[in-house]
């Protein structure tokens, strides 16, 4: 039976967890945030500022860090197991940090601001640590390889593991001999390979980058038009993050990694990080004494990876990615596909959330056969397409060597998606997965009521993409000084937490006992 026609295993495991006898099996999945956002000056301009130290060590801070750049602040939230408390954590951890920007804001869009050239993003500078100048050299080689403004772009990671009582029940309506930790890995990569065929309907609902200042494309780019001042956009785009002129960029279009299976994963990842590649080579490791890069393989370490969805372990002191993995399995997963919302003060909001939640319930349960390398560069292309022009009427996308209309397809997801829904429900008259579901039907029914379409709305053909994200940006601020009640003892205890972290770089500093190259030698054995 192809995948395009009735999923009789979806049908037949789906059937059995209703009637397990757990009517909450899907509940109290851990669900947890990791945000991205540029500071900016009131002006609209990157910050030049360091890292402000109220918000503690962005080195050693679970919450409060930065990614590629000193600019680029991530909050992290710890897991939850209902979306409120998980957003509610978000907004006064935002709070938190804005009572200490002064005259800065946090820019409410992925896209970025206005930018001055690769020179004017500055890399994040985590201390004199070993553990700190590795995460310095890696950005020094990120912006060696893919330019720095690519990696002024901001995102929002969702991470989700499924619960115990989930895994139980599920060992039966799988009807497998795997049990434990080995049926666990299989099960996640099931969902990895699921997603990596249906995510492109992620990119159609929750996409809210069609529209860039022009300033971020260096070369003119002929699929985007201009609209307004200084702003390039895509008519029918949904998320230019994730396209070729984003995340998807071409430098990594000859890296095939495998999520076929644990075994091939880790393979192919480790084959990367291992594998001189002479391009990488000729830019040159250590130049005057001075690192340029952490190596000249095709990947520096796994994360350098760009992926839709990653496959996770919580790693231990000093253990790479992939030996986390080896060691004990997959953990949770981390979807990365998602824009930063520029209509939510915090960058997401719980109807995504709880869709997200029951889509990747989705993709675990529904048949999951390996993916060869033409399927792979179909699935490629359809979320390119989606990313590129997802809003076109009447768009087609690859499904099993046949063209399928966009509009079909995601109802045929969304409807096999209620009974997923009214599990996650139950016992909840408000039913908000079953709401949540209904929402973004509506959007397939209607393209206008796409994120992506109504930030072009918001556009209109004045106004430019810089002049709204700024304006944006300032009424998020205002809404986290002004408007939202803080929590006392949560700002209490996210001072303390900046305190402490402070120290934890200290004595991380001054245990230093080895060279960066012998620590880095270290890090790479095997």
């Amino acid at each position: 039976m192809p995948r395009s026609g009735i999923d009789r295993v979806f049908e037949r495991r789906l059937s059995a967890l209703v009637n397990s006898g757990e009517p909450r099996v899907l509940q109290g999945g851990r669900k947890g945030v990791e945000k991205e956002s540029l500071r900016v000056t009131p002006a609209g301009r990157l910050a030049e500022t360091p890292h402000p130290l109220a918000l503690g060590s962005a080195l050693t801070s679970e919450h409060v860090t930065t990614d590629f750049s000193e600019a680029l602040i991530e909050l992290v939230t710890p897991t939850f197991t209902t979306s409120w408390e998980l957003l509610q954590y978000l907004l006064d951890l935002h709070q938190f940090v804005y009572r200490h920007l002064g005259t800065e804001l946090l820019w409410a869009t992925s896209m970025p601001c206005l930018l001055e050239g690769d020179a004017s993003v500055p890399i994040a500078r985590y201390g004199t640590s070993n553990v700190a100048r590795l995460k310095s050299v890696y950005r020094e080689g990120l912006g060696l390889r893919y330019g720095r403004t690519m990696q002024a772009i901001s995102g929002v990671h969702f991470n989700y593991s499924f619960p115990e009582r989930f895994w139980e029940a599920y060992a039966d309506a799988r009807e497998s001999r795997l049990r434990g930790q080995e049926l666990v890995s299989s099960s996640y990569f099931d969902l990895l390979r699921n997603y990596r065929r249906h995510g492109w309907i992620v990119l159609y609902l929750f996409g809210v980058s069609p529209a860039v200042s022009a300033s971020f494309v260096k070369d003119r780019d002929e699929s985007l038009r201009e609209l307004g001042p200084a702003t390039l956009y895509g008519p029918h785009a949904t998320s230019l993050r994730m396209s070729d002129i984003g995340y998807r960029n071409r430098s990594q279009a000859g890296i095939a990694i495998s999520v076929n299976s644990l075994e091939e994963y880790v393979r192919d990842l480790t084959r990367a990080i291992t594998t001189p590649y002479p391009p990488y080579e000729a830019l040159g490791v250590k130049v005057n004494g001075e690192y340029r890069q952490l190596n000249a393989n095709l990947l520096q370490i796994e994360n350098e990876y760009y992926s839709y969805i990653r496959p996770k372990r919580v790693a231990r002191s000093g253990e790479r990615p992939t030996k986390a993995l080896r060691r004990a399995g997959v953990e949770y997963v981390e979807v990365r596909a998602l824009d930063v919302s520029a209509f939510d003060p915090v960058g997401v909001n719980q109807h995504k959330l709880r869709f997200l939640e029951a889509f990747l319930a989705l993709c675990v349960l529904k048949a999951s056969e390996p993916i060869d390398s033409t399927e792979e560069s179909a699935l490629d292309r359809n979320h390119l397409t989606v990313a590129r022009k997802g809003r076109e009427p009447g768009l087609e996308l690859a499904r099993d060597g046949r063209a399928t209309p966009l509009a079909s397809w995601a109802m045929e997801l969304l409807d096999s998606m209620s009974g997923i829904c009214e599990l996650l429900d139950h016992g909840d008259p408000s039913r908000p997965y079953m709401q949540s579901l209904a929402t973004q039907a509506a959007k397939v029914r209607d393209a206008t009521l796409t994120p992506s379409a109504r930030l072009l709305a918001e556009l209109g053909s004045d106004a430019s993409f810089f002049d709204l994200a700024l304006r944006m940006s300032a009424m998020h601020k205002a809404y986290f000084l002004e408007l939202y009640t803080p929590n006392a003892e949560r700002l209490a205890e996210f001072a303390r937490e900046a305190s402490e972290s402070l120290e934890s770089q200290r004595a991380l500093e001054a245990s230093r006992t080895e060279s960066f190259e012998e620590y880095l030698a270290r890090y790479f054995a095997d």
